[in-house]
């Protein structure tokens, strides 16, 4: 953060650059955010299983998306729709993820997990 002020306030002068600047790393990690979970959908296809992937969460990312989206599109500002849109998107794909591999998931196999390695360990202890 303070390379990136240092480098706006230093090099660039004008509201122009220093907007343009600030904008396109704002939708870089705009777009960071939004595609986090795709290393968690990857684990949902594999597992078919959405055990890992909150869906609260994955809901909160599409109606953000869709909010600032909607916002963007009224002010019509490219540094706020494209990386909303992208993640509009990918809030839809976890939500359509969710839809598909709800019925698959085993919901009582970590319990199983964590009944057994406590079983484990005080057997051991014995």
């Amino acid at each position: 953060m303070a390379i990136l002020i240092f480098v706006t306030l230093t090099f660039l002068h004008g509201t122009k650059d220093r907007s343009m600047l600030i904008g396109i790393v704002a939708i870089v990690f705009n777009v960071i955010m939004y595609t986090s979970p795709l290393t968690v959908m990857k684990k949902v296809i594999t597992t078919k299983s959405v055990k890992y992937m909150p869906f609260y969460l994955s809901l909160a990312n599409f109606a953000n998306g869709i909010v600032w989206s909607a916002y963007a599109l009224v002010k019509f500002d490219p540094y706020i729709l494209i990386p909303n849109g992208l993640g509009s998107l990918s809030g839809l794909v976890q939500l359509i993820l969710v839809a598909v591999f709800y019925r698959t998931t085993n919901w009582d196999e970590d319990e199983k997990e964590v009944e057994l390695s406590a079983s484990k360990s005080s057997k051991s202890d014995v």
